[in-house]
């Protein structure tokens, strides 16, 4: 991808360790990349169509000088987040380089390099307690309040029968496209909040709740642990998860079945003709 560059601007700040760096201060390098599609900007020649490289070299000052940290990890994220969340590009790489770090050592500089950026995720909704409507729409208004997520595209909800247990109510479901700055990890503890807070109550396995939402993909990552399965493990069963799904993203590959979600949807929706 094209990316807008800022090499080694010049900042004077107070990070780090010891007690003199804090009060004393010194000198911090701080490069960035910014990855935008620069071809608009290319054939219009126009500023709101890329970076003002002037904005995020200002940014950047502005993160380094309002706080005192300990690391300049932390700086290298804060620095991220703020340029990721101001402009409209899909990711950084920040370098953030101490020439005057207190080793007691001949070195020219000590440095941190990171790379973070916009991820695109899918999430499925259900509810079928209460208000349904209510609850699966205040979930998709928690995760716009995240300024770390940003909610793309919203299905429509469809009416289905329970999964599993079926002695309770029918469900309402669907599904959403998010951005992310969040890890997987931390988009599912985010979620399992936005739950708790509309009431969800884990008691039985596949039994009736307010809200219930699942990660289903995450880029074209695959996550298996103890908390977590990405892709979602049981989602090419699901019609009530692939009819919404198709509607916003049929042509993602299911990274482990190698199948669109149009394709798993079509195979589901004949087998349960039979």
């Amino acid at each position: 991808m094209d990316r807008v560059h800022i090499k080694k601007l010049e900042i004077f700040a107070n990070h780090g360790i010891m007690p003199e760096e804090n009060t004393l201060g010194q000198k911090f390098i701080v490069s960035v990349d910014l990855y935008k599609d620069l071809r608009q900007a290319g054939r219009t020649d126009t500023l709101d169509t890329t970076v003002d490289y002037a904005n995020a070299a200002a940014l950047i000052k502005q993160v380094s000088e309002k706080s005192v940290f300990n690391l300049i990890e932390k700086l290298a994220e804060e620095i991220a987040l703020a340029l990721l969340k101001k402009f409209s590009v899909e990711k950084v790489n920040v370098i953030v380089e101490k020439p005057w770090a207190p080793v007691k050592l001949p070195l020219e500089t000590v440095s941190v390099e990171i790379e973070r950026g916009w991820h695109t995720a899918y999430l499925s909704l259900g509810s079928n307690i209460e208000d349904r409507e209510g609850h699966l729409k205040a979930g998709i208004d928690a995760l716009k309040e995240s300024d770390e997520i940003k909610v793309t595209a919203v299905s429509k909800f469809i009416e289905t029968e329970p999964y599993g247990n079926v002695d309770q109510d029918k469900f309402l479901n669907g599904c959403v496209e998010i951005k992310t700055l969040m890890t997987p990890e931390e988009l599912l503890r985010y979620i399992n909040i936005v739950e708790e807070n509309e009431g969800r109550v884990r008691t039985i396995h596949w039994g009736p709740r307010t809200l219930d939402m699942d990660i289903l993909f995450y880029d074209d990552e695959v996550v298996y642990t103890d908390n977590l399965k990405i892709p979602h493990i049981d989602m090419q069963n699901r019609l009530f998860v692939l009819e919404p799904l198709c509607e916003i993203a049929p042509y993602v590959i299911h990274p482990v079945l190698g199948k669109s979600v149009m394709k798993m949807k079509e195979k589901l929706s004949r087998k349960n003709l039979y």
